[in-house]
């Protein structure tokens, strides 16, 4: 069995920048395995511009970001191996791994990041009723199919679902010379960010429908038409709101879900949430040695965000590696007042860096507000905000040394003031 001080399961913007900090650290015994035949992750079919404002300063399509690491993965001599398929990991940081050109592998690891990513909710997650005509798509597979293998799904295009990849695909398939009815969302707000709606969608004339979903497909061997009705605030179709629109595609975009399927072999425990990890302030999972970041903890808004917090996996590991840190006073942040989660959920007081990210999301469209943090039920902090949305994932910054004798930490919403 070949050993590893630290094994990286995905070669996507997570695993990359994970990699380079250990590198940096001084850990030389990495391997990466990554299941596709290139490193890059999902960024490889996002050839739109927007990547990269944050880490570099520049605007980059998603290839460029991801080169840039490819490139100083390639240029630190770090391992991988592309094609390898991890089947299993169990506690004691034992990886099974199949790949064409040495079949069945077992690596054993003193650590591992798990750095997996996200997968697309599925049309059967939805209940919609009808038939299963060909033309039904999740957004991302739309977009390999344009960006990466050269096909148009088709030419009149109904949405579902105001994710970011939906939005972005509006334009994408509108630019290839489809036309894109209307984006339908079932929430009263969009899951979407503010700069994805403008761009995408106004600049382009696409209607917005909010409190909107598919209630019917027609057609049985090829999509006809949907037929799409407003919700009520319990989110049952208000009778007389239906519309039929005539289309050959439907694209989903109904919500991304952190790809934990490993993380639960190797007996992980993950958040009701999030469906991710539950994380220390050092992102390591309940299991010691095994760390998680980017989307496979929680879906981020910005690849930018995906490094950096992967940067921190990638020094809090070789932290273990070095140090073999262990957990000894751990306090929960709870969350009020409309905050849904946090990333991490726990604090180790006594060993965290004098200064850690939080970062968050909230329930609902929310207005003037004051994000405010509680230490003992004394307000240690408080941000004010003239919007907060659920697209927008949100962070606040927390200092070790307001947490001295802390046994009640509260991030919560107040009204503005």
């Amino acid at each position: 069995m070949k050993k590893y001080d630290v094994l990286i399961i995905g070669g996507g913007p997570a695993g990359l920048a994970s990699a380079l900090s250990l590198k940096e650290k001084g850990i030389d015994s990495i391997l990466i395995l990554e299941r596709d035949e290139r490193l890059g992750g999902i960024l490889n079919q996002c050839i739109h511009n927007g990547f990269g404002l944050h880490t570099f300063k520049e605007e980059l399509t998603g290839p460029e970001y991801a080169q840039r690491y490819i490139d100083k993965v390639i240029e630190s001599e770090i391992e991988y191996k592309l094609n390898s398929m991890v089947i299993d990991i169990n506690k004691d940081k034992q990886v099974t791994y199949v790949s064409k050109d040495e079949g069945l592998n077992i690596i054993e690891a003193k650590a591992i990041i798990l750095a997996m990513g996200c997968r697309e909710r599925p049309r059967g997650a939805l209940n919609i009723p009808g038939f299963r005509p060909a033309g039904i798509y999740s957004a991302g597979t739309a977009q390999k199919l344009i960006n990466i293998d050269g096909y148009l799904p088709g030419k009149e295009v109904v949405i579902l679902g105001s994710g970011d990849i939906g939005l972005i695909m509006a334009r994408r398939m509108t630019l290839e010379g489809a036309h894109v009815n209307c984006v339908a969302e079932l929430m009263p707000y969009s899951g979407g960010l503010k700069r994805n709606i403008v761009q995408c969608l106004n600049d382009f004339d696409i209607p917005l429908l909010l409190s909107h979903t598919v209630i019917d497909i027609k057609g049985k061997d090829r999509l006809e038409g949907v037929v799409i009705g407003e919700v009520d605030e319990k989110r049952q179709v208000i009778k007389g709101t239906e519309k039929e629109y005539k289309c050959d595609t439907l694209l989903l975009s109904v919500g991304l879900l952190p790809e934990n399927e490993l993380s639960k072999k190797a007996s992980v425990k993950l958040s009701n949430i999030t469906s991710g990890p539950i994380v220390k302030d050092n992102l390591e999972t309940s299991i010691p040695g095994i760390f998680a970041c980017g989307n496979v903890l929680h879906v981020h808004d910005l690849v930018d965000y995906v490094s950096s917090e992967a940067k921190l996996a990638g020094e809090y590991a070789a932290e273990y590696l070095l140090h073999n840190r262990e957990s000894s006073s751990l306090i929960e942040i709870k969350t009020e007042g409309g905050i849904r989660y946090t990333v991490p959920q726990m604090l180790d007081i006594n060993n965290m860096s004098d200064r850690i990210v939080v970062r968050f999301r909230v329930a609902n469209v929310y207005k003037n507000k004051r994000i405010v943090l509680k230490v003992n039920d004394k307000e240690i902090s408080s941000l004010k905000k003239k919007v907060l949305a659920p697209g927008e994932m949100e962070q606040i910054f927390i200092n070790k040394k307001d947490l001295v004798d802390a046994d009640k930490i509260v991030l919560s919403l107040r009204d503005g003031e």
